[in-house]
């Protein structure tokens, strides 16, 4: 059925797409009408940072920014939901248009812009929503406010989200915010770091409970640049790593229409870089952190390959635009 909803969305604007698949799956989650995306997947437990995954494969953030259809992705058969990104103001995010399909490259270019309706609606939603499965929740940090404050906007996030998610993503590398990359490097990522792990020990005690502190990199980092924030990851003894965000590079995609519009390439194009990243993260992290890997997972067999470098939990997004939900009952059962 999905190639027939698939054409009739990919005739229309991809956010225009975007924004009627989300009110859809919103309304249709909790009824019957659930059936046309359902799936029954059998359990392949997998443990990482002190938690159990149903399955190893997960939603990735950016699709449901706001938290909206948790039961619907949890109907699909995902192991787990990573919601967000969320900032603590509301913000429109980038002028539009700012997502394009490049259907040859099985890929998207999006500059969003982290457009969201701001964390305390993101809680209502999480509170609404009956699934019971592992939620991350990723948080970033307002358009308008300063590279220097952004710790400030983290800690907000952290707070107010803490005793609802499973586990935190600090979103540090998407291309979409002015200078947010800016965070992965040297004393501004050691000063990030050392305040969030501060501020988690201090609700840890408050609500009893210890949730995993994981941070997503980008994928146009050079093999020093990943060594480097290993080892800032490591140092601050953060549980985790997400590998990686969008790429700037068009490489992949190069003569294709849109390729030269801004924004982060997500999609099968991605596949090759964000294996490399991280097969240099396995190299230098050892097993100390936990590798989380998405980007460019669109098949058994790619999913298969990340898991093979080291990724103990991957993701995707981009792919189920293209195949549906059929590729995530085709990833677990392969794995």
């Amino acid at each position: 059925m999905y190639p027939l909803i698939q054409k009739l969305l990919f005739s229309q604007d991809a956010e225009w797409s975007h924004d009627f698949t989300i009110n859809w799956l919103k309304r249709t989650q909790n009824n019957l009408l659930n059936c046309v995306y359902k799936q029954n997947l059998a359990d392949k437990p997998v443990q990482a940072f002190g938690l159990t995954f149903k399955n190893p494969l997960g939603l990735a953030a950016g699709l449901d920014k706001n938290g909206e259809c948790i039961d619907a992705f949890a109907a699909m058969g995902f192991g787990f939901i990573e919601i967000g990104t969320v900032t603590p103001k509301p913000q429109p995010g980038n002028d539009k248009p700012r997502m394009f399909r490049l259907p040859n490259g099985q890929a998207i270019i999006n500059r969003m812009g982290f457009n969201n309706k701001g964390v305390d609606n993101l809680i209502e939603n999480v509170k609404q929503a009956k699934y019971t499965g592992i939620l991350g929740i990723n948080i970033g940090k307002n358009k308008d406010t300063a590279e220097e404050q952004a710790l400030s906007d983290y800690l907000i996030c952290l707070r107010k989200v803490y005793n609802y998610a499973s586990y935190i993503t600090v979103n540090i590398s998407s291309p979409n915010t002015p200078g947010l990359r800016n965070l992965q490097h040297g004393q501004a990522l050691d000063v990030l770091l050392a305040g969030l792990k501060t501020e988690q020990k201090l609700l840890e005690i408050q609500h009893a409970k210890y949730v995993p502190i994981l941070v997503k990199i980008a994928p146009d980092l050079t093999e020093q640049e990943i060594v480097d924030i290993s080892h800032s990851l490591i140092n601050a003894k953060i549980d985790g790593v997400i590998a990686t965000n969008t790429t700037l590079d068009r490489t992949e995609v190069l003569g294709q229409e849109y390729a030269e519009e801004m924004g982060g390439l997500s999609g099968a194009a991605l596949t090759a870089k964000s294996q490399a990243v991280t097969e240099k993260l396995v190299e230098v992290i050892a097993g100390r952190i936990t590798i989380v890997g998405v980007g460019g997972i669109h098949s058994a067999q790619s999913a298969k390959a990340r898991i093979n470098a080291g990724s103990t939990l991957i993701q995707l997004y981009s792919s189920l635009i293209y195949q549906g939900p059929k590729v995530i009952k085709e990833i677990v059962d392969s794995i």
